[in-house]
């Protein structure tokens, strides 16, 4: 019954990033349930910021904010784990690695906690987590003021931090990807630590699922062709054709269990 519901919720959210609002009667006739069972389901999506109440259904949240952290991390989470497999086969063992914020960041690391001889160097406390346990992995964290729901360390001090290393490999996220493939986030501060991020490795990741893709976020710095390499979970949308084909070989599409190159 709980994987039922999971995978409700999953499918609503899908509708709703399609269409951009779905009414309580077209779910439920969608589902073959109750509105009452649907209302359920809505209210609690809507109640992790994931939806928003408008009369008659539900839309998506007004973009002006990021989502809550607990609420992005079961966001998509089997692309985020095909993207974090994708990116473990592409990274040996006895390699730097500089991890970003973000949560496709952080099922990366997980993806890679039990390799060997790696160095990590990161701002955020989850990243580290995951690889705590690990006696072969070598951990650098920033010090700072840690924003407490999202548990990384962003700004200044994390520019400073990351701009002290010269890592092999860089890991990063994104808020948003725009129709034109510059990279957009929520706060300036997250721009700070990423771009230090790509200015401070030999080889920069951008991962990123594709809900991203067109995401309004506010924030600019930095654009795709920046990234050595770019994994995502489905091929880019019509209106990043020009992108894509600039940038063929450097985007990686994780499908299932294979990693096709566009």
């Amino acid at each position: 019954m709980f994987k039922i519901a999971t995978e409700r919720q999953s499918r609503i959210l899908e509708i709703v990033r399609d269409k951009g609002f779905a009414s309580i009667e077209h779910l439920a006739t969608h589902f073959d349930v109750t509105q009452q069972t649907v209302r359920r389901i809505v209210n609690r999506l809507c109640d992790q910021g994931l939806l928003r109440r408008i009369h008659g259904g539900v839309s998506l949240p007004v973009q002006n904010q990021n989502l809550a952290y607990g609420s992005r991390q079961g966001l998509n989470p089997g692309a985020k784990r095909r993207i974090a497999r994708a990116v473990s086969g592409f990274i040996p063992d006895g390699v730097s690695l500089m991890i970003g914020l973000g949560t496709t960041p952080e099922y990366v690391a997980q993806a890679l906690s039990h390799r060997q001889d790696l160095r990590v160097i990161t701002n955020n406390l989850n990243v580290a987590g995951a690889f705590a346990r690990n006696p072969n992995v070598e951990i650098t964290m920033a010090g700072g003021t840690l924003r407490a729901f999202d548990r990384d360390i962003i700004g200044d001090t994390a520019e400073r931090f990351f701009s002290g290393f010269k890592a092999d490999i860089g890991i990063f996220g994104v808020g948003g990807i725009d129709e034109d493939g510059t990279l957009l986030d929520f706060h300036f501060g997250e721009v700070q630590a990423r771009q230090a991020i790509l200015a401070n490795c030999r080889t920069a990741l951008l991962v990123a699922d594709a809900s991203k893709f067109g995401r309004n976020a506010t924030v600019r710095g930095g654009h795709l062709g920046d990234c050595h390499h770019f994994f995502t979970d489905q091929p880019l949308p019509p209106h990043l054709d020009p992108v894509a084909r600039q940038y063929a070989g450097h985007v990686h599409i994780a499908s299932d269990d294979r990693v096709d190159a566009a």
